[in-house]
């Protein structure tokens, strides 16, 4: 059984479409009045069907006033990691600190290089996401009066000036599941993002725990400083089942509060564009699975 103590937290996963350019700004605005903690957004800048994912949070942040947001997962090939830090930071200052980041090392190559972006292996993309870690920390790192120089064999910056920090301590979370991306998570990063529908089931969960919690530990690191996250994808319906989130809202707090005590997992984001599931997830699901979860931890 593990649990890590965190507070629980309940977002969405929005599709940024550019069919209907407002809705995916209505669904965030939506999240909030749902009383939900974060609205996100999936980051794909070669998909010509979708708005620019940081272009639509900076616009989202303006027309929200308390929920948090991040991309999931920002594609750093195609985004400069010294910039990205940059435009978190502003965007973080100008919301009153509702920014999160979200990391991705890419995956779609064919058109990331079509794009402008480098082909890299597997190994050379985990290598690529660290760098660009440590620049984006080192740019964050504003009191740092030496001027930042990462050298590194896909990221580089050379006597770069650090700053502006952030408003708050901007999370990273990283969209992993391989071994070495999950080592990377227990070094540097702040948070494990990984979509459930990916997953081979709920082991994989426990497995992987277990090697982000051995690196933190190997990097002096309490592995209870990371937090666990998880997109999900479900179906609200009238009867119960025996199906992970297919069933009425009071199945699926009982579900998530199993994920949070049982598999650590402690912020759940909804996948879907349905105002009617957002709706539910916020006023039912995140009560009941909260008011679940302080009754057996307080047990």
């Amino acid at each position: 059984m593990t649990d890590y103590g965190h507070e629980l937290l309940f977002g969405t996963f929005i599709t940024p479409t550019n069919q209907v350019p407002q809705h995916a700004v209505q669904l965030a605005q939506a999240s909030e009045a749902a009383g939900l903690d974060l609205a996100t957004f999936q980051d794909h800048p070669y998909q010509p069907g979708f708005l620019d994912t940081w272009t639509l949070l900076s616009y989202v942040a303006a027309q929200t006033s308390s929920i948090r947001l991040s991309g999931n997962v920002i594609n750093l090939p195609l985004r400069g990691p010294a910039v990205l830090a940059r435009a978190a930071a502003s965007l973080d200052l100008l919301s009153g600190g509702r920014i999160e980041l979200g990391l991705g090392a890419g995956g779609f190559w064919d058109p990331i290089v079509a794009m402008g972006g480098d082909r890299l292996a597997p190994g050379e993309s985990v290598t690529a996401l660290e760098e660009g870690i440590d620049i984006i920390r080192g740019i964050w790192d504003a009191g740092n009066p030496e001027r930042l120089v990462v050298d590194g064999k896909h990221h580089q910056v050379v006597g770069a000036k650090r700053g502006p920090a952030p408003a708050h301590d901007i999370e990273i979370w990283l969209g992993a599941l391989k071994p070495r991306m999950l080592r990377l998570i227990g070094r540097k990063a702040d948070g494990w993002l990984p979509s459930l529908g990916y997953m081979k089931g709920l082991d994989q969960l426990t497995d992987s725990n277990a090697r982000i919690d051995d690196a933190a530990v190997g990097a002096g690191r309490d592995p209870r400083d990371i937090r666990r996250l998880v997109n999900v994808n479900g179906r609200f319906a009238a009867e119960p089942s025996q199906q992970l989130l297919v069933g009425p809202p009071a199945q699926w707090a009982e579900q998530l509060a199993v994920l949070a005590l049982e598999y650590g997992m402690s912020t759940f984001i909804l996948a879907g564009d349905d105002p009617n599931a957002i709706a539910l997830f916020g006023q039912e699901v995140a009560p009941a699975t909260r008011a679940l979860v302080t009754a057996e931890r307080g047990a």
